[in-house]
């Protein structure tokens, strides 16, 4: 029952900040990350633990429904090139520059394992 008081007030609060980051035109995912800051230096709060399966069920579609809805097609056609070098390029470049560091880290972890 308590987490589900935390993810009710987690999803009031996401709706809080749609309506005042529509209101005063400021994007979406800046609000959330700004306001995410803030209630993470609030001392005395206690720590809230979801399991990722929460976050990935009930938090994520709607952000993604409403990414969805408002893509410009045209602008998305016209930048396919770099979307796809950030989606492709960059994952795999970033797995790679990650299991040089566990390597050079950790000598124990093998190459297969540090990929």
């Amino acid at each position: 029952m308590e987490n589900t008081a935390i993810i009710v007030l987690l999803l009031f609060g996401i709706a809080c900040i749609g309506i005042l980051s529509n209101k005063y035109k400021f994007p979406f995912p800046i609000a959330l990350v700004l306001s995410g800051v803030a209630i993470s230096i609030i001392p005395g709060l206690p720590v809230i633990e979801l399991a990722p399966e929460v976050v990935f069920i009930i938090f994520l579609p709607p952000l993604l429904y409403a990414a969805a809805w408002n893509t410009s097609w045209h602008d998305f056609k016209a930048n396919l090139r770099p979307i796809s070098f950030a989606a492709i390029g960059l994952v795999l470049f970033t797995t790679a520059l990650v299991a040089i560091a566990a390597h050079w880290l950790i000598p124990a972890i093998s190459w297969p394992v540090a990929f």
